[in-house]
């Protein structure tokens, strides 16, 4: 593949088109997306499905691929290792829903260059896909991501920040006080029940920062000198949740090279924090509940009982009681998660702290990138204002993040903010077939036709709570 420097920011940029393909279930986004590219000189192949995927990536070495994490026919992670183990050079970006960083470690260090959350915007896709090619030209290689190098540049949700150590996390997590109420109200519950060992049940719409709440919990704990042990349960294949929860002795099914530490030993003493608890099978949500009542584990393969002593806390962005109602959620499991529940309020229900939120980041941004941004013009913070956050404290990071990245002086000014951050509510339109919002409200709509207009069944669906969805549906103005 020939190479041509077409200007300082795309030093790596293809002489002839950069080869593409998409992996996504969703074929009207799908489409979309093929169509963006396309105009920007990307050479853009389709697959719906993981099986059809494997048979274009079999015959064609693509420069690029964009792969769903989460496909209805195949592990996202396992779709990986297979592009990796054919084609060792294709750069991977992985598309997700859920934005976990267990996940995103996960498939970085089994070699994935980056992984971006939806909905996204254009110039963020692109952006990433620039890295990813500028990484793969002459002589330029992927560094090879090492569990402290991960650690060293991975955000958790909100404003965490989380190491790689072996198979799970511990999160080394500042956070930010904020001065409105409903954080004020937070911070209230948060220093209520982190003295108790209650278990803790955490809601709220995605990208709050449900992990820093956790944290903040174990922190204001007896067990704080213990491991904080987070674990992505939207992550875990159902037939590894045993191994991962509880370890395994060496030889005890296939792939078993040596003994394994699980979870609950890795937290003994201290709190195990599970993420998208939802998503948990109904057979492991049965294992879970036997630990938690017994305070005893074993390892698969093992015939000896470990006792331990483990504070659970867990998160999720769905209705649990309505999982619980339709049986595909525990009722016991439920009322022993939920001795205390506490839900995270959006950036939209605290605004007031939205300067202090987008100056901690500026800070944290200054300091991966190496720069010394001083701060936002006034403009910027007007259009931060006026904007209504759909992603909450991760969009905020990512916006601020990226403005860093393109500012030259001293201060961050409005030509560095996403195109949607500096369009008003009533006046975004679809740029190119491709928008954020267009994106968001149609898969609400595909999702209340797929239910029938349910809106409880829609909500589950999108992986938002129903106070989520109704905003959304109000929000968007949408007649139903």
């Amino acid at each position: 593949m020939w190479y041509f420097y077409r200007d300082t920011e795309h030093k790596n940029a293809y002489m002839s088109n950069p080869s593409l393909l998409i992996i996504e279930d969703d074929a009207a986004f799908c489409q979309m997306l093929q169509k963006f590219l396309t105009k920007r000189g990307y050479e853009v192949e389709t697959s719906f499905t993981a099986p059809d995927a494997k048979e274009k990536f079999q015959k064609t070495n693509f420069d690029l691929i964009l792969t769903d994490l989460r496909l209805p026919d195949y592990d996202g992670i396992q779709l990986l290792g297979d592009i990796k183990e054919i084609n060792p050079k294709t750069q991977v970006i992985l598309m997700t829903g859920y934005a976990e960083v267990g996940s995103a470690v996960n498939a970085m260090k089994k070699g994935a260059f980056d992984y971006i959350s939806k909905p996204f915007t254009p110039d963020e896709i692109v952006m990433i896909m620039d890295n990813a090619l500028k990484a793969k030209g002459p002589g330029a290689s992927h560094p090879g991501i090492t569990d402290t190098e991960l650690a060293a540049n991975t955000d958790g949700n909100g404003i965490s920040k989380i190491e790689a150590q072996g198979d799970y996390y511990t999160s080394d997590t500042k956070t930010v006080k904020g001065i409105s109420e409903a954080s004020q109200k937070l911070r209230e519950y948060i220093d209520l029940v982190a003295p108790t060992d209650m278990s803790v049940l955490i809601t709220g719409e995605s990208g709050t920062g449900k992990e820093v709440t956790a944290k903040a919990i174990h922190d204001g704990s007896r067990r704080k000198e213990f491991n904080f042990v987070a674990v992505d349960c939207g992550a875990i294949p159902k037939e590894l949740a045993t191994s991962e929860f509880f370890g395994h002795i060496k030889g005890s099914f296939t792939g078993a090279v040596e003994d394994k530490m699980g979870n609950f030993e890795a937290a003994n003493k201290g709190t195990l924090f599970l993420d998208e608890v939802g998503n948990l099978s109904y057979e492991n949500q049965i294992q879970l509940l036997r630990a938690l009542q017994e305070r005893k584990i074993k390892r698969v393969g093992s015939t000896k009982e470990i006792v331990v002593d483990v504070r659970i806390i867990t998160a999720t962005n769905e209705d649990l009681t309505e999982a619980v109602e339709k049986g595909a959620f525990r009722e016991d499991l439920y009322h022993r998660l939920n001795e205390f529940s506490i839900e995270i309020p959006s950036l939209d229900d605290r605004s007031e702290d939205l300067v202090l939120f987008a100056e901690n980041f500026l800070q944290k941004a200054n300091s991966n990138l190496h720069k010394e941004v001083a701060g936002f013009s006034e403009e910027v913070w007007e259009a931060f204002r006026q904007y209504h956050w759909p992603g909450n404290l991760r969009e905020l990071r990512n916006v601020v993040k990226r403005a860093v990245l393109l500012t030259t002086g001293d201060e961050v000014q409005l030509e560095a903010l996403p195109r949607e951050v500096l369009t008003p509510r009533e006046k975004e339109s679809v740029a190119d077939g491709f928008s954020k919002s267009e994106f968001e409200k149609n898969r609400i709509i595909k999702a209340l036709k797929k239910t029938n207009f349910n809106k409880s069944k829609a909500a589950k669906l999108l992986q938002v709570t129903r106070k989520t969805l109704y905003n959304k549906i109000n929000y968007y103005n949408l007649d139903l």
